[in-house]
């Protein structure tokens, strides 16, 4: 069995569901970045109602508007990245399995190349790998795909 490490959330379950997948990347982008929308307002606000102590300005008002506009600039793109991420997988999940009777030639760890017909396909930790002549390997060791 090859050794895989990635997401264990993604599976072809999580990719039929595609409404559950996309509802819960809110919380997991508030659990990633440790600061949320809200907090970075409350900050906002309490350094806004409490001026700096020596007299000086301790900052113009453009100054919050461009944080805040950087704040949710990072936010979507955080939003962005695990939406391509999902979108990644889903693709990977279904690539693999078109490919189940078709003939693939492969190279395997020792670096023989194999040929055979793609058996089945597994997921683990939702990263497909594909079952040739009785042996999984990872998609990334197709050298050729015939029909």
């Amino acid at each position: 069995m090859p050794n895989v490490s990635g997401p264990t959330n993604y599976g072809v379950g999580r990719s039929a569901n595609a409404a559950a997948a996309y509802g819960s990347q809110d919380s997991a982008i508030k659990r990633n970045s440790g600061i949320d929308m809200n907090d970075f307002l409350k900050i906002l606000a309490a350094t806004m109602s409490n001026p700096s102590m020596g007299g000086e300005s301790g900052g113009q008002g453009t100054d919050y508007i461009s944080q805040l506009v950087q704040f949710t600039t990072l936010e979507q793109i955080e939003q962005l990245s695990t939406n391509l991420e999902n979108t990644m997988f889903m693709t990977q999940q279904q690539q693999a399995m078109s490919m189940i009777d078709k003939e693939v030639t492969l190279v395997n760890e020792a670096g023989e190349t194999i040929t055979g017909k793609v058996e089945r396909v597994k997921f683990i930790g939702g990263i497909p790998t594909i079952k040739v002549s009785g042996k999984d390997y990872m998609m990334g060791q197709i050298v050729e795909l015939g029909k």
